[in-house]
């Protein structure tokens, strides 16, 4: 049989606007990081919550775009030591959700984490990143441009409603 070849790889930028469809999240600012090993989004009020048998995870995400923020539940989740920026150690909560870049959908971990001092809510780290694209730090919001491109193509290709 003979091997598939691989995908080739996308060019993106140090910044984008990402969409997180399972979370009802659009356009939200990321900042690419291939000095981080794994993504991570911003929320806040992170805890555990007992709903009969079972303990589900219970966080509010915040998108920074305005919008009040949503609270969240899921009891798909996991606990990890993650080095912070600082070279600190600390235990987080991860999560497994869908990122849009480029059009393609992307199962991805993210762990939560409270981001509020910093300009982007989501981080875009190397496992995410890894095989799949190549940083071109030079430029920002090439998946969100293509998403308009797209757009932009798909009205004009519509017929016109009589």
């Amino acid at each position: 049989m003979k091997p598939r070849s691989p995908k080739p790889k996308q060019i993106i930028g140090m910044t984008d606007l990402v969409d997180f469809p399972d979370l009802g999240l659009f356009d939200i600012q990321a900042k690419v990081d291939t000095g981080a090993f794994t993504s991570a989004l911003h929320c806040k009020d992170v805890r555990l919550v007992k709903s009969g048998l079972k303990t589900k995870l219970s966080f509010w995400l915040i998108d920074k775009t305005g919008l009040p923020a949503r609270k969240f539940r899921s009891d798909h989740f996991s606990q990890r030591m993650i080095r912070n920026s600082f070279g600190v150690a600390e235990l987080r909560y991860v999560i497994t959700t869908r990122i849009v870049l480029f059009g393609r959908t992307i199962r991805a971990e993210f762990t939560l984490a409270d981001r509020e001092q910093l300009k982007n809510p989501v981080l875009l780290g190397r496992k995410l990143l890894r095989n799949r694209f190549i940083v071109d730090v030079s430029e920002k919001n090439l998946s969100y441009e293509a998403k308009i491109a797209r757009k932009a193509y798909t009205l004009a290709t519509q017929p016109a409603n009589e």
